[in-house]
């Protein structure tokens, strides 16, 4: 195995609170750093789509590299704000190219630790996919998830889930006249930079409705990281009504994280299916804003052994979509510490595969990728208790040390 590790050092008893960060901002939020620091009305407009190319286009981490902003306004920015991106307190890379950071957000009290999520970067030959995060933690409770076994926190802000694809992009040399930082992985064959974004992080996207549709907003901008919304794809397990929504007011892909046919059965698997059967799940999929052959559904179906994968299934899984432009995506069950799954053999998903695909959809079998970092679909979860934790314990022993010493 293929596999490297680095952390970051512990934390103090206390964490500093910064200046708070214009990493993240929507245009709206530049407008208002600028107007806390007396910038006028007529020309904060101008200053705006100023701070929005430096930022976004060039990710410049220091106000002095702004050359078309006076020194002047420079010093007044640096003075009350910063360009921090979260800290990558972890950094995993799988043996094949997949690489899982675990980020600390910035402190938001004297004595916050700064929340910690994971985002996982994919390299593949044509494209490189980041999965981003929407809650520190996760509102549902899928049993096969390992992220659903981790309690929700808090939603994340427009900033903070814009910032993992500023991190990634920092880390990988992907900004125009900037180096990577020493130790990054660059790509070097032309097609392995960002170019994709998933919400299947952790959390259930369309329970931070506002924070993602506004964080969409700034990464399809096209003056400044402008990634298309045909390349952002939004994974739901099936809140209702805001699927409407997600497509009227963002305008992205959408994946269905279905799992079963039947209610009972998705009823176990994934929870919100008691409040949300999967008749209401997919009316609100029929009636997704744009759909079309050119605009399809992705339905993500784990393979679970023994549990979801017969022919029977297969045959009523096509039952269930027809009528709708679909993609089924069938995910080989990634393990995890602890779950009780596992994945069905692979004559089994191919057989299930073949009936699916005779009825006229496409069912790729998504390749496992960072399965060794725990970073495959299904798997993530924040090692924030476990770095907390360790990271208390040898405050602890110093402090025992330093008693000791005194006395």
């Amino acid at each position: 195995m293929n596999l490297s590790v680095t952390e970051a050092a512990p934390l103090a008893a206390e964490s500093v609170v910064r200046r708070p960060s214009l990493v993240g901002r929507t245009r709206a939020g530049l407008d208002a750093a600028l107007a806390e620091i007396g910038v006028p009305e007529k020309e904060r407009r101008m200053r705006v789509g100023q701070l929005w190319n430096w930022i976004y286009h060039y990710g410049v981490r220091d106000f002095q590299e702004m050359t078309t902003i006076g020194k002047g306004l420079r010093a007044q920015l640096a003075e009350r704000f910063s360009l921090d991106l979260p800290e990558v307190t972890a950094e995993q890379v799988s043996s094949d190219g997949t690489r899982k950071w675990l980020l600390r957000m910035a402190p938001t009290g004297p004595r916050d630790r700064g929340a910690e999520i994971e985002c996982v970067y994919i390299p593949e030959v044509d494209r490189g996919t980041l999965c981003v995060s929407s809650q520190v933690g996760c509102t549902l409770t899928c049993t096969f998830c390992h992220t659903g076994t981790q309690r929700l926190v808090r939603n994340l802000t427009t900033e903070e889930i814009v910032a993992q694809l500023m991190v990634a992009r920092d880390r990988l040399g992907d900004f125009p006249n900037r180096s990577a930082p020493d130790g990054a992985f660059v790509p070097n064959d032309g097609g392995r930079f960002v170019s994709n974004i998933v919400f299947m992080g952790m959390g259930e996207p369309l329970y931070n409705f506002d924070g993602v549709r506004d964080a969409i907003a700034v990464i399809s901008d096209d003056q400044g990281l402008s990634l298309g919304r045909r390349r952002i794809t939004v994974s739901t397990s099936g809140v209702v009504p805001q699927i409407e929504a997600l497509g009227a007011e963002m305008g992205t892909m959408l994946a269905i994280s279905l799992h079963a046919v039947r209610d009972d059965l998705r009823n176990e698997l994934v929870p919100l299916n008691k409040k949300y059967p999967i008749k209401d799940l997919l009316d609100a999929c029929r009636n997704y804003p744009g759909l079309s052959n050119a605009k399809r559904i992705t339905f993500e179906y784990v393979m679970l052994k023994g549990v979801n994968d017969s022919d029977a299934e297969a045959r009523e899984l096509v039952r269930l979509l027809k009528g709708i432009p679909a993609k089924i995506n069938l995910i080989p069950f990634n393990p995890w510490p602890g779950t009780r799954y596992e994945c069905s053999d692979w004559e089994r998903i191919e057989r299930f595969s073949e009936i699916v695909f005779k009825a006229g959809y496409a069912s790729p079998v998504r390749t496992p990728r960072g399965r060794d970092i725990l970073a495959a679909c299904g798997q993530l979860k924040s090692e924030t208790e476990k770095l907390s934790a360790r990271a208390r314990l040898m405050l602890e022993q110093g402090e025992a040390d330093a008693a000791a010493t005194a006395h």
